[in-house]
């Protein structure tokens, strides 16, 4: 079996060189989300090493409705693109529902499928017509192998 490459921005995912994908989990206030990318960009450029640039506009998976779960798809795919514009990072970002999937694409390199959403074929059918690299996480209740139902979604 042969490994597939893919271009997320300047980076080479599947290729011999390391990447981090990393920030807030979710998007905080600006000085939070700037100071961070200010240090992943220290960091990648001391241990050369690209970075992907992650936070989500909105968390709907939530254990309580009490936590902070964003500050929405509007304002939030508007601060990740300062983030990649003013830093040269490639960007990801959670979706939750299809209608997030082309406002989120227009930004963002990559879109990711929380694990509980990896098998909703709406989403997965969104996120594959907008052409943006996706990144489906493992839901724990598929065995490995049952990955493939939801990559060929969106194939």
């Amino acid at each position: 079996m042969s490994a597939k490459k893919i271009a997320v921005g300047n980076i080479e995912c599947g290729a011999d060189e390391l990447f981090l994908i990393s920030g807030p989990c979710v998007i905080e206030d600006e000085s939070v989300m700037m100071k961070t990318a200010e240090m992943l960009k220290e960091v990648g450029e001391r241990m050369n090493i690209k970075i992907i640039y992650k936070s989500s506009f909105t968390k709907d998976n939530r254990s309580s409705l009490k936590y902070y779960d964003g500050p929405g798809l509007d304002k939030g795919v508007k601060m990740l693109a300062k983030i990649k514009e003013q830093f040269g990072f490639p960007v990801l970002t959670d979706i939750h529902y299809p209608d997030q999937a082309a406002p989120a694409a227009e930004v963002c390199d990559v879109l990711q499928i929380p694990a509980y959403l990896c098998m909703q074929s709406g989403l997965l059918k969104a996120a594959a017509a907008t052409g943006a690299v996706i990144n489906i996480k493992h839901g724990q209740f598929l065995a490995p192998e049952n990955m493939k139902h939801p990559v060929g979604k969106c194939v």
